[in-house]
C-alpha cells in the first residue's frame, strides 16, 4: 500500500491579492486528507472510495482504464465523478506514465480529517495528494484543473507557518510560487481563535468576482506587503488586531464587500478578519477575553484555538 498526506490551508493574509503578487501569510492546518493505494483483483479497474471525518464512506465509484484515458465504468451524472476523472486524466497527462495501463486493478480510498463545508482545502489536498502518488508538480495540477493561487498546495506540503507569493516575472510554473518557512509563533496566540461562519464559500466564484472588479490594485499591494511583514514580528495583541482592521479596510475596498464584522458582529469588542473568500468557512478572531460565550449566542458554535487548529 501506498499513503500520501497533505495538510489543510488558512490564508491569514493577502486574500484575493496574493493571485496580484502579494506576500501573503498562510498557515497549514494540523488537520488535512490521506490518500492510499491498493492492489486489487480488478483488473484494469480503479475503485475509488472518499471517506469522511467521522470514517463514513461518502462517495464511491468505480472508474476503469481503457485506451490509456480513465473513464467512469457505469457513466452517471455525479459532478463529483466527473472531476476525479478530469484530476486523474490530466495527471495522466502530465506524466504519461502514471497508470500507463496497468493489468491489476487499484483501490484508492481518501480520508478526510475535517468537515467538508469547513473550507481547509478538501480539493487542495486531493490535488497535493494525487500529484505526489503520479509523480508530477502538484501546481501544475492545480493550474489545469481547479486554478487558483496554489497557496493551499504550499501548505498541504508544509511544516509550519508560510510566506506565499506569485512571481509573475518568472516564466517556469515551479519559479513562480516563492515558499519560505517562517517563525511565525505570536506570544498573544492564547488570544487568536477561528469561528466557522456555518457555512462554505466558493473560493472560485469569489476570484472570479475579483478579477472582474479589481483596477489597478498596486497600492493595496504594497499595503498587504507591508501587513504581513508586520504581523510576522508583531509583539502585542493590541497591535495585531490593528494590522487585522487595516487589512480588512484594504480588501473592503478592493472587493466592495463590507467586512464581516460590521455585517455580522459589529457589537463585538474584538477584532475579526475573514480568511480566503469573504463570506464564508472560518474567520480569525483576535480578542482579549474569552469570545465563545459571544459566539454561540449569535447561533455560531464552531469556535476553535489557535494551537489547536495550526500546525507549528
Amino acid at each position: 500500500m501506498k499513503t500520501f498526506y497533505s495538510h489543510g490551508k488558512l490564508l491569514l493574509t493577502g486574500e484575493y491579492v496574493v493571485l496580484d503578487g502579494a506576500l501573503s501569510l498562510a498557515l497549514p492546518t494540523k488537520k488535512g486528507q490521506r490518500l492510499e493505494v491498493t492492489s486489487s483483483n480488478k483488473n484494469n479497474q480503479i475503485i475509488w472510495k472518499s471517506f469522511d471525518h467521522n470514517l463514513d464512506l461518502w462517495f464511491e465509484d468505480t472508474f476503469i482504464i481503457e485506451n490509456n484515458q480513465i473513464l467512469q465504468q457505469k457513466p452517471n451524472d455525479n459532478p463529483i465523478s466527473d472531476r476525479l476523472i478530469q484530476i486523474l486524466n490530466c495527471a495522466k497527462a502530465l506524466n504519461p506514465n502514471f497508470l500507463l495501463e496497468p493489468h491489476i486493478g487499484l483501490e484508492i480510498k481518501t480520508f478526510l480529517e475535517f468537515p467538508n463545508n469547513w473550507g481547509l482545502g478538501s480539493s487542495s489536498t486531493l490535488i497535493h495528494n494525487i500529484a505526489n502518488w503520479a509523480q508530477i508538480n502538484p501546481y501544475d495540477l492545480l493550474e489545469h484543473t481547479f486554478g487558483g493561487s496554489g497557496y493551499d498546495i504550499a501548505c498541504a506540503e508544509a511544516e509550519g507557518p508560510i510566506t506565499y507569493k506569485i512571481n509573475s516575472k518568472q516564466v517556469q510554473i515551479d519559479q513562480k510560487n516563492i515558499v519560505n518557512s517562517i517563525d511565525f509563533n505570536p506570544a498573544f496566540k492564547k488570544h487568536l481563535y477561528f469561528v466557522h461562519l456555518n457555512k462554505k464559500q466558493d473560493s472560485r466564484e469569489g476570484i472570479k468576482q475579483y478579477k472582474a472588479n479589481r483596477k489597478n490594485v498596486s497600492d493595496a499591494i504594497e499595503q498587504i506587503n507591508s501587513i504581513t511583514e508586520a504581523m510576522i514580528l508583531c509583539k502585542s495583541l493590541s497591535e495585531f488586531q490593528e494590522l487585522i482592521n487595516s487589512h480588512e479596510q484594504i480588501i473592503s475596498k478592493i472587493i466592495k464587500q463590507t467586512p464581516i464584522k460590521e455585517t455580522l458582529f459589529s457589537d463585538f469588542e474584538g477584532s475579526i478578519k475573514s480568511l480566503g473568500a469573504w463570506g464564508g468557512d472560518f474567520v480569525l478572531v483576535a480578542s482579549a477575553k474569552d469570545p465563545k460565550p459571544y459566539f454561540e449566542s449569535k447561533g455560531y458554535s464552531t469556535l476553535i484555538d489557535y494551537n489547536k487548529m495550526i500546525l507549528k
